[in-house]
């Protein structure tokens, strides 16, 4: 990495904690000029635009996810082991309000009416998430850990909804319980997948 490459790494970050702070719509060259103490021209000769700056901040957060969470858990062994090192990491992102994890779901919010290359990006990162867990979920399949018959896409929304729904219940509601609700969650869509399927009423 070049030394122009590192500053903006760190710019970039500085940019997503703002981000996070602000919202990614608030985030604009003068806010972050005011995060990094850089001059707004020296930030416009990086970015061009807000939105080239919102675009790059998004990426920027995708990466520190997929640093903090992703990649080690795909480190981990096959099957229900690297399951549970992805929730365990998902979640400890989302209990510590780490900005680049929990940005994805603040802007979320900011962008769903909204129409635009910054939109579509988010919406492709979030597909690409449940996407990982899917496929992580079939590693437990295959492991012969879960039913053969188990629906990946239909267990990857479940744990989707339970880790909206922890991030909702510890950011907004200060909810003490809010960790543990989302453990018992996770275990019981675990057991479920290795429960028998029931047979279908004749």
């Amino acid at each position: 990495m070049t030394k122009g490459d590192e500053t903006r790494q760190v710019i970039l970050h500085r940019g997503v904690e703002a981000a996070y702070r602000v919202g990614l719509t608030g985030l604009t060259i003068g806010e972050l000029a005011s995060a990094t103490g850089m001059s707004k021209s020296g930030l416009y000769a990086h970015f061009r635009s807000k939105e080239s700056l919102q675009l790059a901040v998004l990426g920027q957060a995708r990466t520190e996810f997929i640093d903090t969470v992703v990649a080690p858990a795909l480190r981990t062994p096959r099957g229900e082991p690297r399951m549970r090192a992805l929730f365990e990491g998902w979640l400890a992102c989302d209990l510590r309000q780490d900005p680049g994890g929990c940005l994805f779901v603040k802007a979320a919010t900011e962008l769903s009416a909204q129409q635009g290359p910054v939109r579509d990006q988010l919406v492709r990162d979030h597909r690409d998430l449940c996407d990982a867990v899917a496929q992580v979920f079939r590693t437990c399949v295959a492991e012969g850990g879960f039913r053969a018959d188990a629906d990946p896409e239909q267990f990857a929304s479940d744990l989707y909804g339970v880790m909206l729904g922890v991030n909702h219940a510890h950011v907004l509601m200060a909810d003490p319980l809010a960790e543990e609700r989302a453990r018992r969650a996770f275990e019981a869509l675990l057991d479920a997948a290795r429960t028998t399927a029931p047979l279908p009423v004749r």
